[in-house]
């Protein structure tokens, strides 16, 4: 597992981590443990959207419009 104790939000290292609230991201040797430094970010972290390509397959994640290079 893999320990982060920098809280994501307010860019602050903790010290005793471990009295602080944390979550599990992932599963078996490569999961994240992040840990917070109040319940109120490790919420604003959890309300934090995001995409799962892999399983939300009600977005097309191909972009129609074509890219126009420009080399000069």
């Amino acid at each position: 597992m893999i320990i982060t104790t920098t809280d994501p939000i307010t860019g602050e290292d903790l010290v005793n981590p471990e009295t602080k609230p944390f979550i599990i991201e992932g599963k078996g040797h490569l999961a994240v443990k992040i840990y917070f430094e109040s319940e109120e970010t490790r919420r604003a972290y959890l309300d934090i959207k995001i995409e799962h390509p892999d399983d939300d397959f009600t977005v097309n994640p191909d972009n129609p419009d074509p890219v126009v290079a420009d080399y000069n």
